[in-house]
């Protein structure tokens, strides 16, 4: 790997705010997930992706998740099982035009019943986009 790649996979971990060291865990994986990626966050936190199988509580949770995947709100709540308090739910979907899209308005939508509230988001790849969720402060 160059320096320009090492510094790119340096930057991605970082604009999701992991760090070595950090438990995640993936769901919804597939073939159509961005492989580059998931190599370049591997490295960076220093072990492997964990899958939704594992039940240890972890940092955080990459959703990979496409429109036609049924109801995103399931899948959310279900992304809580193993969250440790204060960590952050990145949901990945396809970017604009990309099999798959799912319209920001739907995140927007399903994210607050799931108990979640989406912070920011992040270009992470060609083909994905990541939105940042976070537990909703309690009154």
């Amino acid at each position: 790997m160059s320096e320009a790649e090492a510094a790119t996979a340096g930057s991605v971990a970082g604009k999701l705010g992991f760090k070595d060291g950090d438990l995640v865990q993936e769901l919804g994986y597939d073939e159509d997930v961005d492989f580059d990626f998931r190599g370049d966050l591997e490295d960076e936190i220093g072990s492997e992706l964990l899958t939704e199988d594992d039940q240890d509580v972890v940092d955080g949770v990459l959703l990979w998740w496409r429109a036609d995947d049924g109801d995103l709100v399931d899948a959310l709540v279900d992304s809580l099982t193993c969250l440790d308090d204060g960590g952050v739910v990145w949901l990945l979907t396809p970017k604009s035009g990309r099999d798959g899209y799912v319209p920001p308005s739907e995140i927007q939508e399903a994210a607050p019943t799931a108990g979640l509230h989406a912070t920011s988001s992040a270009g992470v790849s060609r083909d994905w986009a990541a939105t940042r969720l976070v537990a909703r402060r309690k009154q």
